[in-house]
Order: structure tokens, then C-alpha cells, then sequence
């Protein structure tokens, strides 16, 4: 199956998002084994890289064969990860309307991360919260948890957009004390929270840093609206989904301004991440879900 995006009634023709999450990541892999740069994932959990030096006893010669770069086998109590999925679900992430928004993208690369992480017997963890932490699960590996996870996941898909603010930083220092053993965290969001006080942003994710836990920030965008706005050059009624205040306006009119001040948050935000060693990915909803998992399964050849 590809991993390109799919609209909400797509999703909903396969009446069951574990066994469409299930088929993305199927594909997924499909793709690295065909893929040049395979080598560093093909086996996931099973291998590591060998370090020069150590013993030559438990190198696999048949991934050797196929990949001409030497993998040692690793065992299970070396391969557990601990993860923690978070998701935004404030008013802003159901834009755009109808069917194919920030929400539903968002909902399936977490789908997707969560299938990968059981595959690999990785523990997962899903936080979801808008000004608030609303649902946030046990931290396990089993099938049964993460089919419970993929619940929770659908349940969401089939609400109706909600009234609901955003509060991510205070989220984020509130994982980050409930959070004991050390993890990675992934963070799926716009982070349209309070932007002219982004400072308050910036220490939240430094907070998870300073715990020594690992991040994964996936920057969750419609880019071709919300950053380059792209609107025709007519009329629009501009509504906040989050205050429901309303501006009417031409894009003409705003255009400069809103792409410098937007830009220059993005440059921001970047720039804090590289900072505070957290992993900044871009997440265009246009694009498929990809980079999504590849980015996940970097960041874990590096955990290990």
C-alpha cells in the first residue's frame, strides 16, 4: 500500500485504522528493502551496527551478504525502547475542513509509529491533550495495549471538531514530571501555542531535555495555507478555531506581514531545537507519512 496521504473517507472505506496503520508500515518496509540506504534498518531491532574492535562472534554474515556492512545480533533486553506518543488535539489541528486535516494526518503517523514500535516489542505510551492532558495510557509492548491505543486513535478520527485551546507548553512540563524512566518522547502538534510568548515553549521542550529524555518533534503544517499562505486573491472570512473570532479580509492585504511573522516563529522554533538536541521534522500534510517513520527509525539507530 502507499503511504500517501488519505483523506477521511478513504480511512473510513477501510473501517479499521490498526489494519490500515498495519498496511502503511507493511509498505513502508517494503520500500527500505528496496531502497540503497536499507542497510541501517533493515533488520530493526534484530541488528546493530558492529563497533571495531569488539567480538566477531555474534555478527550476522547473511545481512552481511546482502548489505556489505557488518550487523552484530542483539538480544531483547537490548532492543527495548521506551516511547511516549503525544497528540495534539486542539481546535487548530482540525484545519482544514472537511475530511483531510492536521488531526487526521497526525492521527495516522501515530497509528502508523505505534504499529512500528510493537513490531519492534518497543513499550508505547499515547498522551493526548489539548489544554489539558485528556487521555494518557500505560507504557507497554504487548498487542493488547497497542490494539487499545489504536481505540483511543479511531474514537478520536470519528469526533467532530472540538472548542478546545491549546496549551503545549504546560503540557510538556507536565509529562516531563510524570515521565520517570528515560524515553523518547514524540510530539505531534502546530505548536500554535501563545506564539507571542513562545519563550514559555521553548523551556517546556528544554524541560524534557534537561530529564534526559530523547524528542522527536514532528511540526505538524497545511504549509501551502499556513505558511506561504496561498489563498486566490478575493474575500476571505479568517476564523480562529480556537477563540472563533473572525476577520474579514483579502490575503493581498496581510500577505507579507503574516509570512514574515509565521517564518520567522518557524526560524525560531527551529533554532531552539537544534539548541536543546530535540529533532525538529517538518510534517507537511501534503506529504506522505514517510518521513514520519524514517525520521522515528533514525532516531532509534542512534538510541542504541
Amino acid at each position: 500500500m502507499s503511504s500517501r496521504p488519505l483523506d477521511l473517507a478513504r480511512i473510513r472505506e477501510f473501517g479499521n485504522l490498526e489494519f490500515l496503520a498495519k498496511q502503511l508500515v507493511e509498505g513502508f518496509i517494503t520500500g527500505l528493502h528496496k531502497s540503497p540506504f536499507h542497510g541501517f534498518s533493515v533488520e530493526f531491532a534484530e541488528h546493530r551496527l558492529y563497533n571495531t574492535g569488539e567480538s566477531t562472534r555474534h555478527i550476522d554474515w547473511k545481512v552481511y551478504g546482502k548489505t556489505d556492512r557488518l550487523f552484530v545480533k542483539r538480544y531483547e533486553e537490548e532492543t527495548n525502547l521506551r516511547c511516549h506518543i503525544l497528540l495534539d488535539t486542539s481546535s487548530s489541528m482540525y484545519y482544514p475542513e472537511p475530511g483531510y486535516g492536521k488531526m487526521t494526518f497526525s492521527i495516522m503517523a501515530a497509528a502508523s509509529l505505534a504499529h512500528l514500535l510493537q513490531r519492534q516489542k518497543d513499550a508505547v505510551s499515547l498522551c493526548t491533550f489539548s489544554d489539558q492532558i485528556e487521555v494518557q495510557t500505560q507504557v507497554k509492548s504487548t498487542p493488547s495495549h497497542v490494539h487499545k491505543i489504536m481505540i483511543e486513535l479511531d474514537n478520536l478520527l470519528q469526533k467532530p471538531r472540538p472548542q478546545k485551546k491549546t496549551s503545549v507548553a504546560e503540557v510538556i512540563h507536565l509529562i516531563a514530571q510524570k515521565i520517570q524512566k528515560r524515553s523518547l518522547v514524540v510530539i505531534f502538534s502546530d505548536m500554535f501555542d501563545n506564539i507571542e510568548h513562545s519563550e514559555q515553549l521553548f523551556t517546556a521542550l528544554q524541560h524534557l531535555r534537561h530529564n534526559l529524555h530523547e524528542v522527536l518533534l514532528f511540526h505538524v503544517t497545511d504549509r501551502r495555507t499556513e505558511e506561504e499562505f496561498a489563498f486566490e486573491d478575493r474575500p476571505y472570512e479568517f476564523i480562529d478555531l480556537e477563540t472563533g473570532e473572525r476577520v474579514k479580509v483579502q490575503p493581498h492585504q496581510v500577505r507579507d506581514h503574516y509570512q514574515q511573522y509565521v517564518k520567522q516563529f518557524y526560524r525560531d522554533l527551529k533554532l531552539k531545537c537544534g539548541q536543546y538536541k530535540v529533532d525538529f521534522i517538518e510534517a507537511d500534510i501534503a506529504q506522505s507519512f514517510d518521513p514520519i517513520l524514517t525520521a522515528y527509525l533514525v532516531k532509534r539507530s542512534k538510541l542504541k
